[in-house]
Parts: C-alpha cells; structure tokens; sequence
C-alpha cells in the first residue's frame, strides 16, 4: 500500500509542477461550462427585423411597440416599399419582416379581422421557425388584450405547459451536455498521455522493476485525475447553480455519484488510451478527435438520436457521454431518482469495469 501511494504522490507532483496540465484540469472546465452555457443556445434573442406599415396607424404602431418590446426582437429596419423587402433580406442585417396591410385598423374594426404577414430568412430553418413562432405569439397575445372580454365565435383558445423549463432557458438543456462533455475531455485527454509520458521520458523502466504490480500502476496514475474530476464536479455543479440559474431539482448526493461514475469511465478510457498508443500526440489526436465528435454528435446533446438513422442510433450506444447525458438531465432537470437512471447507471458502470479490464491487458510490461 505505501508504494501505491508512492506512485500515486509522485504522479501528483508531476501534474502540480507542470502549470499548464494544471491549468487544463481545472481551468478548462470553469471556461468551457461559463462560454457554452452563455453562448451555447438555441434560444433566439434580440434578433434584427424589419416593419413595413404603410397604415400607420394606432393599431398597427401599437402591436409593433409590443413587438419592439419583447426580448426576442429588436426593429432595426422601416421599409416603405414591398420592393424594399428582399433587399433588406440580401443585406444580412435582418432575419424577420413583419408587413402590414394599407388599412389595418380599418379592417379590425369593420370587419373584426385583419392579416399581417410575417417573412423570414429560412437559409437557417431553425431560426426561421423560431422567429415566427415568437412573432406569432407576441401578435395572438395582442389579438386577446384588443378583443378584451367579447367572445368571438368558434374562437378555440390554445393552453401552453411546458414542463420542467416553463422559460424555455437554453441552459436547462445544455448544460448537462456540456458537464458531460468537459469531463470525457479533460479526464480523458489528460490520463491518455499519462503511460505515454513515461515511456518518452523514460521512466517506465523505473516503475516496471519496481515491486508493483502492473494494476496498481495504472490505477496509481488515475488516482490523481480522479480527485482533481471530483473538484471539477464541483465547480461546474456551484457555477450552473448560481451564475446559470440551473437548479437541481433532484438528488445531489446522486447527481455527484453519477458523475464520478462517468468520470472513472472516461479515466478507464483514457488508460486504455494510453497503454495502447506509443506517443503523447497520438494519444492526445485519439482522444480529442476521436471522442470530441462522437461526445457532440452521437450523445444527444446537440442533435437528437432519435432523428438519426439506425447505423448511427447503434453506435451512440457505445459512446459513454450519451448514458451520463441522459442520467443528468433526469436527476438534475426533471428531479427524478434512481429508479429512472438505473439501466444507463449499470451500463456506465460496465463500460468502466471493461475499460479498465481492457487496459490493465494492455499495459506492457516489457518495452522491447
């Protein structure tokens, strides 16, 4: 026991004496988690439109006030022509038209009905759809302050609940991807070049005539990451709280067991990374290449897996951030307990338990 911990000091010393390791295990985190839980968002905001009202008249100016006061727009164009439309568009500067008829006000109160088109820029569907389904929602809101207390007939009125984020923040959604993905990154990219390192430097010789078994050694160089994970944990669970407004709805205590469940997966494949690879840049293009696409596109996180077809709906199950995705965004966003997250917590805990099979085999105990 004393030499394992021995190797476990020695590699603690390696890593607080190279400051930028340092500097990657528990600076990377705090900067990732705060850029893409502010800039990392589906959410549109203070989007650029242009009005053409031709009518100008109080109905019209009052329902463009109303849009001009959402959080979602921002007017930074008055056309005076239809022609004027498509030019605006071409210019880049806005993403949303909202066109009103020569007699808007005239028709709501002949004929309790009138039209405003809304055109969009749908080069991005995504921000073409959201645009107009928050301009519609900001115009239906207007069309019940006017209509006031008079009941129009087949009027069908439409009740919305979104459950679990009723402000539809985009950080209730991302960061959970993001917690996911900064430790397969870091606790990964940094044990991968741990083996690798020594075998450079030279002192795997050192260590392989030494009395410990080769278990222990792999162990004894995950050790230190693991503690420094658990920090990390931390850090990014106090910054979702309290800057991003992230609550955890659910139980702590078992939010933090999964993520270092998921963290000792990710060291398990680090290691594996490492015994098998001969150079710290290829072990460190594995596992930002290798793991960096697959954490992004096959866990869930930014593109759904059920919109994929099934070659790629398969594979995703072998990528680790996918199940710890699914576990903290249940456990902290939903509030539910162990009883919904079992089967991803098993899996987790057999990926971690082969890892490490896997990398205790290939762990040469000869150089030549």
């Amino acid at each position: 026991m004393k030499q394992f911990l021995s190797f476990v000091k020695k590699e603690f010393h390696h890593i607080l004496r190279d400051r930028r390791t340092l500097f990657i295990l528990l600076g990377m985190p705090v900067m990732q988690i705060l850029i893409f839980g502010f800039a990392l968002t589906n959410e549109v905001k203070n989007a650029k439109i242009a009005v053409l009202d031709p009518s100008k008249d109080a109905s019209s100016l009052s329902l463009t006030s109303q849009i001009a006061a959402s959080r979602y727009f921002d007017i930074g164009m008055e056309l005076h022509s239809y022609k004027d439309i498509e030019q605006a568009f071409r210019s880049g500067k806005v993403k949303l038209a909202v066109v009103f008829p020569q007699n808007f006000a005239q028709d709501l109160q002949h004929f309790n009905k009138s039209q405003v088109q809304l055109i969009a820029d749908a080069s991005d569907p995504n921000v073409a759809t959201t645009l107009t389904n928050y301009a519609t929602a900001v115009i239906m809101d207007y069309q019940r302050r006017i209509t006031g207390d008079r009941k129009l007939p087949y009027t069908i009125n439409t009740e919305l609940r979104m459950l679990y984020n009723p402000q539809l923040k985009g950080a209730y959604t991302f960061v959970p991807g993001v917690m996911a993905m900064v430790l397969m990154l870091v606790c990964t990219m940094m044990t991968a070049i741990t083996i690798v390192r020594e075998k450079e430097s030279g002192t795997m010789e050192v260590m392989l005539v030494s009395p410990v078994r080769p278990l222990k050694i792999v162990v004894a160089k995950a050790m230190p990451y693991l503690l420094l994970s658990i920090l990390n944990i931390a850090s990014i669970l106090i910054l979702s709280v309290f800057v991003l407004d992230v609550p955890v709805r659910g139980s702590l205590v078992l939010l933090v067991f999964e993520a270092i469940l998921f963290t000792l997966t990710c060291l398990a494949l680090g290691l594996l990374i490492s015994s098998v690879t001969a150079s710290q840049q290829t072990a460190m293009f594995i596992s930002l290449v290798g793991l960096f696409l697959p954490t992004i596109m096959l866990s869930g996180f930014m593109f759904p897996i059920e919109n994929m077809p099934l070659p790629l709906r398969t594979i995703s199950n072998l990528v680790p951030a996918k199940w710890f995705y699914h576990i903290a965004g249940s456990v902290m966003i939903k509030g539910l307990g162990i009883g919904a997250v079992w089967k991803e917590t098993l899996i987790l805990a057999g990926m971690t338990i082969f890892l490490l099979f896997v990398a205790i085999k290939k762990f040469k105990i000869r150089l030549a």
